[in-house]
């Protein structure tokens, strides 16, 4: 492939990656309880018991027969015999029979014989006696066994993420593991003499590495977890062996920096080298990441992306980040949009697909404005912090004028400043 020579189109890389690679979940494994939050289910959950697993009192009062309380009113009250009480975590000693009740707190199992539990509010203990001074219907604040959750029935599906409420309810079915998806790998690399460990003293002409960690961050996001192999100087013998380790340990590579077309610009070259069919992609007519380039070795692939931190990012949310969800077994939600009305006039490039990062405000009409955030010449980290999405500019378009409706994607899911 001639690196460079010819940008492919966004659509033409996706769907080159599409044709030579189908993202499969890494597998299941069985997580304790408490190690499987945030994980997916790998399979259907059904209840192996009823929830709850009996009658239960959902307030304290007494429980009783509901034929027993009918007529009673706050002038004539009706009087039943105490033949005993219940307390959770016991079973029911006493049965209720005609005329008698039984002392009963809430979450505690109903006794044989009760139909309905009447509130301690309306009722009046004498010695062994109470009186009922309301009527009760049956069943009234009782929970029936299989109420919340009936045995055989699918409570969970396969693919769930499984958030608080979700592992709440395997642990009511006594579940102490769960099966789930397999966290998909991601190694993430960066390149460059000038990149130093956030830490470190930041010696003349060194920057601290910025991509490792807002990619490492992006793919756990994505429901991946970062395998973090720290910066690679530009030497091409040592990139090749930092990569070659990669391959072995992850499922999916991210680099950044080394692939445009300077002289310590190894990356694609080394792609290339590493067996095959090797590079598939080698550049895409966008911008910013013109020189993203994929390969595809061994059966995984391996994202070079620019070392401009805004370019790696929003390259990795266009390509990346849909397979590494697909690994992870989750759905590819369509990103969050809105809509706004560009607050300047919006420029692509020539022939290029053009991403403008805006920040989105408010007026005084409550209409949302998507005003473009500079980006400066090559650094412009803080357009990371600034921006609350991009709007993308078609390459066959002249421009986007003062006050054109455009589509905002959000880089997050927390709204607009």
């Amino acid at each position: 492939m001639e690196m460079f020579r010819e940008l492919l189109s966004l659509e033409e890389a996706r769907k080159i990656i599409r044709r030579n690679y189908k993202p499969i979940p890494a597998g299941a494994e069985e997580l304790p309880l408490l190690e499987a939050h945030n994980h997916i289910l790998a399979e259907d959950v059904t209840a192996t018991l009823n929830i709850p697993p009996f009658n239960r009192s959902t307030v304290d009062g007494y429980a009783l027969k509901a034929e027993n309380t009918f007529g009673a009113e706050e002038n004539n009250p009706i009087k039943l015999r105490i033949c005993g009480n219940v307390n959770v975590g016991e079973a029911p000693k006493a049965k209720v029979d005609q005329g008698t009740a039984t002392e009963i707190v809430t979450g505690a199992p109903t006794p044989e014989g009760a139909d309905a539990v009447i509130m301690v509010e309306d009722t009046e203990r004498r010695d062994s006696d109470v009186y009922v001074y309301s009527p009760v219907a049956k069943d009234e604040n009782v929970m029936k066994a299989g109420e919340d959750m009936r045995k055989g029935e699918v409570v969970l599906r396969k693919g769930q993420m499984l958030s608080s409420r979700e592992v709440g309810i395997l642990a009511a079915l006594g579940f102490a593991k769960a099966k789930v998806c397999t966290v998909p790998q991601v190694a993430v690399l960066s390149t460059g003499a000038e990149i130093a460990e956030p830490g470190e003293n930041l010696s003349s002409g060194k920057i601290y590495d910025i991509n490792a960690y807002s990619l490492s961050a992006a793919v756990v996001e994505s429901g991946g977890r970062p395998v973090y192999l720290g910066v690679c100087p530009d030497d091409a013998k040592v990139l090749k062996e930092a990569l070659r380790h990669a391959l072995t340990s992850a499922d999916i590579i991210i680099t950044s920096g080394g692939v445009s077309v300077g002289p310590k610009d190894f990356m694609p070259k080394t792609l290339a080298s590493l067996g095959k069919p090797g590079l598939i992609i080698c550049g895409i007519a966008v911008k910013p990441g013109k020189p993203t380039t994929v390969a595809l070795v061994k059966g995984k692939l391996i994202f070079a992306l620019p070392g401009h931190p805004t370019s790696a990012l929003l390259l990795f949310h266009l390509l990346a980040r849909p397979l590494i969800l697909a690994l992870a077994g989750r759905e590819c939600e369509e990103p969050p949009t809105i809509r706004a009305l560009a607050g300047m006039r919006m420029f692509p490039a020539k022939g290029r697909r053009t991403f403008i990062m805006v920040r989105v405000k408010q007026n005084k009409a409550n209409r949302f404005i998507a005003e473009p955030v500079s980006t400066g010449q090559s650094g412009a980290i803080t357009t990371l912090a600034k921006a609350d999405g991009f709007v993308e500019i078609d390459e066959r378009q002249q421009f986007i004028d003062v006050g054109q409706e455009v589509t905002v994607q959000l880089l997050t899911r927390t709204g607009t400043s």
